[in-house]
C-alpha cells in the first residue's frame, strides 16, 4: 500500500472516528421538557430504545476505530479490517434508519396509529435528535468510503500476487 493509500484511510478513520464522537455527544445531551394538561414529560434519548443503540452503535464504531488508527497494515489484517469495517457500515446504517423512522414518527405523528407529533412540544430535544442524526448520516458515509478503499486494497494484494 503506497504512502497516500496509507494518509487517505488515516484521514478517513479520523474524520470518521470525529463525527461518530460528535454524533454520540449530541445525542446523549439532548433532552428537553414540556408541559402538557398540567403535567410536565421530559423527552430525552434514553427514554427510546432506538436511540440507545445508535450510542451504543456509535461507541462501537468510535472505539473501531481509534483502535484501528494504531494498526500496521498486513496482508491477513487486512481482511480482518475489511471484514470489521463491513461490519460498522451495516451497524452505522441500521442505527441510523432506525432512528430515522422513529424521528419521522416524533416529528410528524402516525394518525392510523393515533400517536401525535411531539416535536412541537419538545422542539430542543428534536433538534438534537437531528443533529445527532446528520452527524451519524455522516460518519455512516465516511465509513462506506473507507469500506471502498479496503476493497481496492485487498484487490490490490491479489492482482500483485499473480
Amino acid at each position: 500500500m503506497t504512502l497516500a493509500n496509507r494518509i487517505t484511510i488515516f484521514l478517513l478513520r479520523l474524520l470518521a472516528l470525529g463525527a461518530s464522537v460528535a454524533a454520540i455527544i449530541i445525542m446523549v445531551t439532548s433532552h428537553d421538557s414540556a408541559q402538557v394538561l398540567g403535567m410536565t414529560f421530559e423527552a430525552k434519548f434514553a427514554n427510546t430504545p432506538t436511540f440507545k443503540y445508535f450510542v451504543g452503535v456509535n461507541i462501537l464504531a468510535s472505539a473501531y476505530s481509534l483502535i484501528v488508527l494504531f494498526f500496521p497494515t498486513k496482508k491477513m489484517l487486512g481482511r480482518i479490517l475489511l471484514i470489521t469495517d463491513i461490519l460498522m457500515t451495516l451497524l452505522l446504517d441500521s442505527s441510523i434508519s432506525a432512528c430515522l423512522a422513529i424521528a419521522q414518527v416524533g416529528k410528524k405523528g402516525n394518525t392510523h396509529a393515533g400517536w401525535l407529533p411531539i416535536c412541537g412540544q419538545v422542539p430542543k430535544f428534536c433538534d438534537r435528535v437531528t443533529g445527532s442524526l446528520i452527524t451519524g448520516f455522516a460518519a455512516a458515509i465516511l465509513y462506506f468510503l473507507l469500506l471502498l478503499f479496503s476493497f481496492h486494497n485487498v484487490l490490490n494484494l491479489y492482482t500483485l500476487k499473480a
